[in-house]
This record gives structure tokens, C-alpha cells and sequence, in this order.
């Protein structure tokens, strides 16, 4: 072995499936993919597990809230400082994106709900119902429609409502790059949804 030269993970001492916990986590903070994909298989059950009984029964987002888990372990591997079972800390790490997602889940049907009230004191007719609910699935269209690159901007500042500052910094984007994406993003729906430009 060479002096002076770290090396995040040597084969040569075994394989994934022998590492310890701390050993594939510090592997996976410098990149590993066959460390992440080990603490996967080891722990992906216990993050299901745990987030189904916080996110409760029938929730149609649980594999999206365990990749976004492992997701999250990933980029934080490199701040585990060993205070707690590697465990306990994934699990930390899953309620926190459980957490962002009821919060976000909150927002959008806080919006849903506020663009389809009709104005106080206004007559209920059949057809204003109608044009709401069609203006509403033409935007969820529109939105769907949109680049991933240009959703994840408007969705994150302008639904999620996260200052630009931080999604800029999550993104590892330069803050007039998010900008544009978001200025863009606008743009392509408010032109297809027929207001111009």
C-alpha cells in the first residue's frame, strides 16, 4: 500500500457483503456505488417498514420515499460522525424525507384547494365547476409536460415554495442557472395554458 494515498475501499480486504456498516457508508461519502448498492440491500426493508408506519397505509409514494432515503445517505455519507448506530442514522435520514414530503404534500393540496375555491358570495354553477376542474388538469398537464429540469425548478421554488437559494445549492446549480430553468419553466406554461408569453 502506497503512503500518503487513501483508499476509500480495498477489495482486497473483502467484499461489500463483509464491510461493516461505517465501512460502507465512508465508502459511499467518496462514491462507491457497490457500497450504496450493499447498505441497500441491507437496510431497504427496515427503511420501507419504518417510513409505511409514518407515511401510514395505502401511501402510493413509499418506493419513491426509499430511493429518495438512500438518495439522501448518499450525499450525507460524509457527515455520519459515529454518534449513533449507522442505522439509527439512516433512519433519521428517511423520517426527515418523510417529513419534506407530507410537508409537501400539505402545500400542493393547500394550492389545489385554494385555486379551485370560487370566489365568497358567487353562485355554484355546474359549468364554473367544470371550468375549474378542466383548468386545473389542464396545469397539472402543463406541468407534467415540462423537462425534469424545468419541473424540478418550478415545483421546488414555485409550489414547494424553497427560496431559490437553497434549490440552487441542493441542485449544485448556479443560482441565474436556476433562475433561467425557472424564468423558462413559467414561460413554457404559461404558454400552454394560452395566456402568451
Amino acid at each position: 500500500m502506497t503512503r500518503g494515498k487513501l483508499l476509500p475501499l480495498r477489495r482486497s480486504e473483502g467484499t461489500p457483503a463483509e464491510l461493516s456498516d461505517e465501512a460502507l457508508l465512508a465508502a459511499c461519502g467518496v462514491g462507491d456505488g457497490a457500497a450504496l448498492g450493499e447498505l441497500f440491500d441491507r437496510y431497504h426493508e427496515v427503511v420501507y417498514r419504518f417510513l409505511g408506519r409514518l407515511a401510514g397505509p395505502g401511501q402510493a409514494d413509499l418506493d419513491d420515499l426509499v430511493q429518495a432515503t438512500f438518495v439522501e445517505l448518499r450525499r450525507s455519507a460524509g457527515s455520519f460522525r459515529g454518534r449513533s448506530m449507522m442505522r439509527t442514522w439512516l433512519l433519521g435520514i428517511a423520517a426527515n424525507v418523510a417529513r419534506h414530503h407530507v410537508r409537501g404534500e400539505v402545500r400542493r393540496r393547500s394550492m389545489v384547494a385554494s385555486a379551485a375555491e370560487l370566489p365568497q358570495g358567487a353562485a355554484v354553477r355546474p359549468d364554473d365547476s367544470a371550468e375549474q376542474r378542466e383548468l386545473l388538469a389542464r396545469v397539472g398537464e402543463a406541468v407534467a409536460e415540462l423537462p425534469h429540469d424545468l419541473r424540478v425548478a418550478f415545483v421546488m421554488c414555485d409550489l414547494e415554495e424553497v427560496p431559490g437559494v437553497e434549490v440552487a445549492r441542493v441542485l449544485g446549480l448556479r443560482e441565474g442557472t436556476l433562475w433561467r430553468r425557472l424564468h423558462d419553466a413559467r414561460k413554457a406554461l404559461r404558454a400552454a395554458l394560452g395566456e402568451g408569453t
